[in-house]
C-alpha cells in the first residue's frame, strides 16, 4: 500500500500551501478507496479484515475505524457483524445520491428556468443515444407509463398523478441510457421537479396545455426512436423542453405572484 500512500502524500505535498492537510482518517479512507479500484473491488466484495488494514495502512485501530466510518457514511461501504461479518463495499441507491444532491442545493434558490436549462441541453442529447438501442419491451415501458395521462384529469389530484407520470416517463429514458453520468443527470433534473416547492404549488393547479404538449412530443419522441432518427430524436426532445420551459415559468410566476399575495395577507393580518 505504500504507493497508495505516496500518491496522496505528493497531492498533499503540492497543495500544502493552499489548504489544510488531511487528517490521518481521511487520509486512510482515500488510501482504502485507491486499494478498491486497483483491485477492481465491486459491491458485494468485503475488505480486508481490520487487522489487515491496520498491517496494510500501517495505521492504528481506532484510524482504520474512523476511516471505515467516514466510508460508511459516504455509503460505499456497509459494516456487518458476527459471522461472516466485516466491511461490505455498497452501490449507493440513485435515490440516496439524489437526497445528497438535492440538499446540497437546498439553499441555492434553484428556480424552474435553471433546471430547464440544464435540460434543455442533457435531454435531446439523451434521445439521440437512446435511438441507438432501445427495443419493443423498453417502448412498452415508455408507453405503460403514458397511458396515466393519455386523458383529460376529473380531478386536481388526478392532474397532480399525472404530472408525476409524466416525469417518470423522463426517469424511465434516464433509466435506459448506456451512459451512466448521463443517466444520473437527467434522472437528477427529473427528480427535483418532483419535489421542488415552487413546482408542488404548480402541480395543484390546472394545467391541460402541459399535458397536452406533453403527450403529444413523446409520442413523436417514440416514432423518431423507433423509426431510428437520433436526428429527429434530438430535434423533438429540444422542442418538448423548450415548451415545457416555456409552461413551467408561467405558471411558476402565477404560483408565486399567488403566494406572495397569501403571505402579504397574513402579515397585514
Amino acid at each position: 500500500m505504500s504507493a497508495v500512500f505516496t500518491r496522496l502524500d505528493k497531492s498533499g505535498a503540492d497543495s500544502k500551501s493552499r489548504r489544510a492537510v488531511p487528517n490521518r482518517p481521511s487520509v486512510v479512507s482515500e488510501a482504502i478507496k485507491i486499494m478498491m479500484t486497483d483491485k477492481g473491488m465491486m459491491p458485494g466484495d468485503r475488505l480486508p479484515q481490520e487487522p489487515d488494514l491496520i498491517r496494510a495502512f500501517s495505521a492504528s485501530k481506532g484510524t482504520i475505524r474512523e476511516a471505515l466510518k467516514m466510508l460508511e457514511t459516504q455509503g460505499l461501504i456497509q459494516t456487518r457483524t458476527g459471522p461472516g461479518g466485516g466491511a461490505f463495499i455498497t452501490d449507493i441507491p440513485t435515490d440516496h445520491a439524489n437526497a445528497l444532491m438535492s440538499n446540497y442545493f437546498f439553499f441555492k434558490n434553484l428556480s424552474i428556468g435553471d433546471i430547464y436549462e440544464i435540460r434543455q441541453v442533457l435531454e435531446p442529447e439523451l434521445a439521440a443515444e437512446l435511438t441507438k438501442h432501445l427495443g419493443e419491451k423498453e417502448f412498452a415501458v415508455l408507453e405503460s407509463t403514458m397511458v396515466a395521462y393519455d386523458h383529460p384529469p376529473a380531478t386536481i389530484k388526478e392532474e397532480q398523478r399525472q404530472r408525476i407520470a409524466e416525469l417518470e416517463f423522463h426517469e424511465r429514458l434516464a433509466e435506459f441510457s448506456a451512459n451512466p453520468l448521463l443517466a444520473f443527470m437527467c434522472g437528477f433534473l427529473v427528480s427535483l421537479l418532483k419535489d421542488l416547492a415552487v413546482c408542488r404549488r404548480i402541480y395543484r393547479n390546472p394545467n391541460p396545455e402541459l399535458r397536452e404538449r406533453g403527450y403529444s412530443y413523446q409520442g413523436q419522441l417514440i416514432e423518431a426512436m423507433r423509426a431510428g432518427d437520433p436526428e429527429a430524436a434530438r430535434s423533438i426532445m429540444k422542442a418538448h423542453m423548450v415548451a415545457a420551459r416555456r409552461l413551467m415559468a408561467k405558471q411558476e410566476a402565477i404560483v408565486n405572484r399567488g403566494f406572495l399575495s397569501l403571505n402579504g395577507k397574513k402579515r397585514g393580518a
